[in-house]
């Protein structure tokens, strides 16, 4: 992962020195941007967990001064979390942690009608609240049938989230189609990693590391305004 955002950034920072001496007009877009997520979170101790599926949805700017480079800044609603797994157990349990994101990032392209992109910056989320999809009642699985809590943790079923704020990295891959002049579609793949603990990290606590990743596939649609 670090491999792979320094190539990132260092790609960023060439295409940005190497176009700072061309001609180019500015212009402005503003579109929206949706599509579905799959992220868990990376606990330590480790429990036994899948990808939850989740949506998202926003409202992005774009700002290109330089060819080939510009900026982008989003507001988005995103769901993540995780989803336990029970193997061949007849039971299912989801938590859906729901966030606003503000990414801002920096985009480079390249091609004229057809263009293929990567996004990459930091984000800062800020949580909104949570829901939990299971058919068994998580609260008390000392009853439960093939259920041996004693072999897997069971904490973090009822465990409140800690922080709010929420900081990370994201970065995307993906292609843009221009209609005409003013209108265009987008579609991405995009990798968030968060650096913050969602649930409590204290020497006390029972879980030291709770970041988040996930990953979100989108569609977009962009509307040149200048």
């Amino acid at each position: 992962m670090r491999k792979i955002l320094l190539f990132i950034f260092t790609v960023l920072g060439y295409v940005a020195s190497s176009q700072a001496q061309t001609h180019f007009d500015s212009r402005v877009d503003i579109g929206a941007r949706g599509g579905v997520t799959f992220s868990t979170v990376m606990f330590k101790p480790s429990i036994m967990g899948k990808l939850g599926m989740g949506y998202t949805g926003g409202l992005t700017f774009r700002y290109t001064e330089e060819n080939h480079f510009g900026l982008i800044a989003e507001v988005n609603l995103v769901q993540r979390g995780w989803a336990e797994k029970f193997e061949d157990l007849p039971y299912s349990y989801q938590r859906v942690l729901n966030y606003v994101e503000v990414p801002v990032m920096s985009h480079i392209y390249f091609g004229s009608r057809g263009k293929f992109f990567i996004n990459a910056g930091p984000e800062i989320a800020y949580f909104i609240g949570d829901k939990i999809k299971s058919n068994f009642d998580y609260t008390d699985v000392s009853g439960l049938e093939g259920f041996n809590d004693k072999n897997r943790r069971t904490e973090q079923l009822t465990m409140n989230v800690s922080q709010k704020l929420d900081f990370g990295i994201v970065a995307g891959l993906g292609g843009e189609f221009s209609i005409n002049r003013r209108n265009s579609l987008a579609l991405e793949a995009r990798v968030f990693y968060g650096i913050g603990n969602v649930m409590p990290s204290g020497r006390q606590d029972t879980f030291t590391v709770s970041n988040q990743l996930s990953v979100a596939v989108t569609a977009g649609y962009w509307f040149r305004i200048k």
